[in-house]
């Protein structure tokens, strides 16, 4: 499975914004966006006008770095928003947003999305009583999520979310127990928080 090696840090100064890729480090003093604005690079980068391109690049490698895709995964979603009836750029959007990492994250069961994949590939989930080790797995209305009916994955899940204090999306809920999350409906564009616009992004991949 391919995964960024280099400084997740950089890649929140490379775009400007909190990617949220470090948990509950981003919402510390000790983010790097907080104490450092600048983009890294040499010096004689910095600062830079982009050109047009420029400025559709960056929005894609925003979003892509924001869910955790690389390119070819990222293309296979688009591929697939641009088939669906509506807006192509919400339709990405809503794609990225029904990830089961990214659910995981704003259910609490992990502190970044990366976390949460890393919880999902070692066979910790369960969605409707069946384990899944697929980070990619989109979720639908009515999807349950538990953690799978060990001791140390509950202990660990529980913990993991009494450290947490997220607002829960309004197409999540949390089950009776608190453990379990349900999908209640599909996310619309109101529901995505992130600062995106996906009309650049689907004017750079329909080129």
């Amino acid at each position: 499975m391919a995964r960024h090696i280099d400084s997740k840090c950089k890649l929140c100064r490379r775009e400007g914004v909190k990617l949220y890729l470090k948990g509950i480090r981003c919402e510390s003093s000790k983010c790097s966006i907080a104490k450092r604005k600048s983009v890294p690079g040499q010096l004689k980068r910095r600062g830079r006008k982009l050109s047009d391109y420029g400025i559709h690049f960056r929005e894609k490698q925003k979003l892509k770095r924001f869910y955790g895709v690389f390119e070819r995964q990222f293309r296979c979603y688009y591929a697939k928003a641009e088939r669906k009836k509506g807006n192509t750029g919400e339709n990405l959007l809503i794609l990225l947003e029904r990830r089961l990492d990214n659910v995981l994250f704003h259910i609490g069961y992990g502190f970044s999305r990366s976390h949460a994949r890393q919880i999902i590939n070692h066979g910790h989930i369960t969605v409707n009583s069946r384990k899944v080790d697929i980070a990619s797995f989109l979720v639908k209305p009515g999807d349950l999520i538990k953690p799978v009916n060990k001791e140390d994955n509950v202990k660990m899940i529980k913990l993991n979310m009494d450290s947490n204090s997220k607002e829960l999306p309004s197409w999540l809920e949390l089950g009776d127990d608190e453990l379990e999350g349900r999908v209640l409906q599909l996310p619309v564009r109101d529901d995505i928080s992130m600062n995106i616009q996906e009309q650049l992004v689907v004017e750079l991949c329909s080129k």
